[in-house]
């Protein structure tokens, strides 16, 4: 049947930990959903997936068009900034505080049993 190799991270055998470790992935937790690279259009995304974002957005690029204007372009966007700002903010703090808890988690001490 499957069996398993496990190569002890200790004295002589840390070299062939090393070179074996490198084909894996490691074991750690990773709950966050964002990065500071693609928390700004991640977050984006999922907010327009919401169907209060698109109706202000609609109502921000209906302004737009000279005929149909009823407020001046600014004014109109201020609801949909401040609402996705908002949020934003709510998001990144909320996985900031996830970030934390998983640096807590992954750098606990383990005990290995051994016989």
């Amino acid at each position: 049947g499957k069996h398993r190799i496990v190569i002890p991270c200790l004295g002589h055998f840390k070299e062939e930990y090393e070179k074996v470790s490198k084909l894996y992935m490691n074991n750690k937790i990773r709950t966050t959903r964002y990065t500071l690279l693609n928390f700004l259009p991640r977050n984006l995304f999922e907010q327009f997936h919401r169907v209060a974002n698109l109706y202000f957005l609609f109502l921000v690029v209906l302004n737009w068009v000279p005929l149909v204007e009823a407020f001046q372009k600014e004014i109109t966007m201020l609801p949909l900034i401040g609402v996705l700002t908002i949020i934003a903010v709510k998001d990144g703090l909320e996985d900031y505080s996830r970030y934390k808890m998983d640096k807590k988690i992954n750098s606990l001490v383990t005990k290995i049993y051994n016989r």
